[in-house]
């Protein structure tokens, strides 16, 4: 059995294999080179590929193709057209040609767009991106495309990636030829993506008014038993939620997902899901590919799937840790140290480019991961702060420190884990430790980017992390070209790297108030709040730097400030307007319809003769809880309907609706949740948080 689950591994991927039997080894290799060696474009094969996809989806019993895009709004998108395109005597005819391949076209203007298209304006067109493998899921044939504005600014999340990994392939080609290879041709950014979510029975999902809406809960108080013992955190996966692992392991691996990792977080009802190393903008879309696939797959086995980065207050939140590196054609990764790091001047060149690119654009990084569950994730239990710093550990910190400073490093050996256990093997130590509270964080050969949003797209994190690392790699590479001596300017660059930008290395505990104010006197930028991260998107050296790498034009980066803006000031307004309904509609009513109970069995007390001191005490206590809790509503709906009223721009809107969140409708779930407390649970119309997260 296991055998025949591995062998669906790709079944749906029009990947290698199947270009390999189906494909002139001319058109084979042509697609191979745009993908690899990032050559241009080919016209010509375009209709040969779509003929042989054609076939080969209908196959497997695909009636209609989706050029399939991330707009802004991060979900997967596209429309679905049927491969029919006419009847002849009867009979219908099946075309799908090169231009229906290539190109697709959508109303932009019903997307986000910050105002590069207006509804007069509605042209966007979809193009294939040849370097991502299409799949057949359903009978739906999916086309990996780009999503662009008539006028050719971006409208999606894949484009900037791919421009992204263009400027960074040729500015680290030209640093690898300096420092003396010849051999690689290209060299890309790899990603493996970690996806945390929960799991909620659908039944209890659906009584809840907040979670159908909003994905995270906004009312509910605390159950007796959270997180605190720490039992759930890779514990032993319940039968139910091990069956649907497995349902999407195999969905996942048809599609040519190389899911592999997967265990219960740290949550009750929390659980991870990783796949293997990915070129960006495959990882992107295998990414997409998961979440999709996972909220589809846990209705099939009755649960409702959570990817909001706060659910449950007071908890876990969920996030996705973007594991990042650098790889060159011939396979070397630019981020291994090797077994002589102090002598491999490509790690070294490699690794003070990203933190130089780290330390300049800590802004743009943060801007990233701006959504707005991660304003109540960041921070917390196994979630990075809202500061970025990096985390080397410290053999590679002391081996840029000795070097900056010109002094021979000594590597130390790597010493033995001793258990006291003589029949236990005896395991090499590596280098440093992990610290699970750094934002990004080095592991050996890679840097983890910790704090994307479970919910987001992972296309603006890498877009912006392989953009500022490509600027650096510029400059490296302008210093490198035609130096006398190649050694002497490495030594250079790290001491400059150390000299100017290592007050972003931290090798402690990020969570430490300490810390905070550490980072404050070292000039690092804390921005806790959405609102304040999204101006890095207009910031003059940011949309200069964009403007050089040509991932983002200037008109693209005011666009996506307003879009994040807006989208904030979307969500809290969503939120409140939830609430306002669930405690008007649900919650008062409860709280009147035990104290009518309560006070019914109070005089009722009274009457045959007996005091019930409790009794009354209760009553008095849950009219005061329930009259604190329509205050607190009738303060919200006040707001809402000022907001509602008011003329503001997108900055001040989004400002207004971030303090909505932290006071009236702070107040009103302060209210609501004590009075669930007061209420006995068969008079509470919702589900509670004891029953949401232990009833799977």
């Amino acid at each position: 059995m296991e055998k025949d689950t591995f062998s669906l591994f790709g079944s749906h991927l029009f990947d290698d294999r199947t270009m390999r039997e189906r494909l002139p080894r001319n058109v084979y290799d042509c697609l191979r080179k745009i993908r690899d060696e990032n050559q241009a474009w080919d016209p010509q094969v375009a209709d040969v590929v779509a003929g042989a996809m054609k076939d080969w989806a209908i196959e497997l019993g695909a009636t209609h193709y989706i050029h399939w895009f991330s707009p802004m709004t991060g979900t997967g998108s596209g429309k679905h057209d049927s491969f029919i395109d006419g009847v002849r005597e009867g009979e219908p005819i099946m075309r799908f040609s090169g231009k229906m391949l290539a190109k697709g076209e959508s109303d932009a203007s019903s997307f986000p767009s910050g105002g590069l298209r207006a509804t007069f304006e509605a042209r966007g067109y979809t193009a294939w991106d040849p370097t991502s493998p299409a799949f057949v899921l359903g009978t739906t044939l999916y086309i990996p495309t780009a999503f662009c504005a008539y006028t050719g600014e971006a409208l999606d999340q894949k484009t900037p990636v791919l421009r992204s990994m263009q400027v960074l392939n040729k500015q680290a080609l030209r640093v690898l030829r300096a420092l003396g290879d010849t051999e690689s041709v290209s060299v890309q950014p790899t990603v493996g993506a970690e996806q945390e979510y929960f799991l909620v029975d659908k039944e209890l999902f659906d009584q809840r008014l907040d979670l159908k809406v909003a994905g995270h809960t906004l009312l509910g108080a605390l159950p007796p038993k959270g997180q605190e013992l720490e039992d759930h955190y890779y514990g032993s996966i319940n039968e139910r939620v091990r069956a649907f692992m497995r349902e999407l392991d195999e969905e996942l691996w048809r599609l040519g997902v190389p899911a592999k990792t997967e265990h219960n977080e740290v949550a009750p009802g929390q659980y991870e899901l990783a796949s293997v190393f990915a070129t960006a903008n495959i990882a992107c879309d295998h990414n997409q590919i998961m979440m999709e696939l996972m909220r589809k797959v846990a209705l099939r086995h009755g649960f409702a799937c959570l990817l909001d980065e706060k659910p449950f207050a007071g908890i876990n939140g969920s996030g996705k840790h973007n594991n990042w590196s650098i790889v060159s054609s011939t396979g070397r990764n630019l981020l291994d140290p090797g077994e002589e790091p102090e002598k491999n001047l490509v790690f070294l060149v490699s690794l003070c480019a990203v933190i130089t690119a780290v330390d300049k654009y800590a802004d743009l990084l943060r801007m990233s991961a701006a959504c707005p569950g991660n304003e109540a994730r960041l921070g917390g239990n196994e979630a990075p702060p809202a500061i970025v710093s990096i985390f080397l550990g410290n053999t590679i910190t002391n081996l840029l420190k000795e070097l900056a400073e010109g002094h021979t490093f000594a590597k130390a050996a790597r010493g033995e884990l001793h258990t006291g256990v003589k029949s236990l093997p005896l395991l090499a130590l590596d280098d440093s430790d992990r610290n699970r509270t750094s934002p990004f964080a080095f592991t050996g050969n890679k840097f983890e980017f910790r704090m994307v949003g479970s919910s987001q797209s992972i296309g603006l994190a890498n877009a912006v992390t392989n953009a500022i690392v490509a600027d650096v790699f510029h400059d490296f590479a302008d210093k490198l070209e035609g130096a006398l001596d190649v050694e002497a300017v490495v030594h250079e660059i790290i001491a400059e790297t150390w000299r100017d930008h290592s007050r972003v290395i931290f090798n402690g505990n990020n969570y430490s108030a300490e810390w905070a104010a550490e980072a404050q006197r070292r000039g690092l930028p804390n921005l806790p709040s959405m609102v304040d991260a999204a101006g890095a998107f207009i910031d003059p050296k940011n949309v200069e730097m964009f403007q050089r790498t040509k991932v983002f034009t200037s008109t693209e980066c005011h666009a996506r400030y307003e879009i994040m803006l807006e989208d904030y000031a979307k969500h809290i307004h969503i939120d409140a307007s939830t609430m306002v309904s669930m405690v008007g509609r649900h919650i008062v009513p409860a709280g009147y319809e035990y104290l009518s109970s309560l006070s019914r069995a109070e005089y009722y007390t009274e009457q045959n003769g007996f005091a019930c001191a409790s009794a009354k005490a209760s009553v008095g206590k849950l009219c005061v809880t329930i009259d604190r809790t329509v205050g607190a509503l009738e303060a919200l709906r006040r707001a809402l309907a000022e907001l509602d009223s008011s003329h503001l721009g997108e900055r001040a809107r989004a400002e207004r609706c971030r303090a909505l969140a932290r006071n009236e409708m702070a107040a009103l779930r302060c209210a609501a949740d004590e009075l669930e407390l007061q209420v006995p649970q068969a008079h509470w119309p919702i589900p509670d948080y004891c029953t949401l997260l232990f009833d799977l």
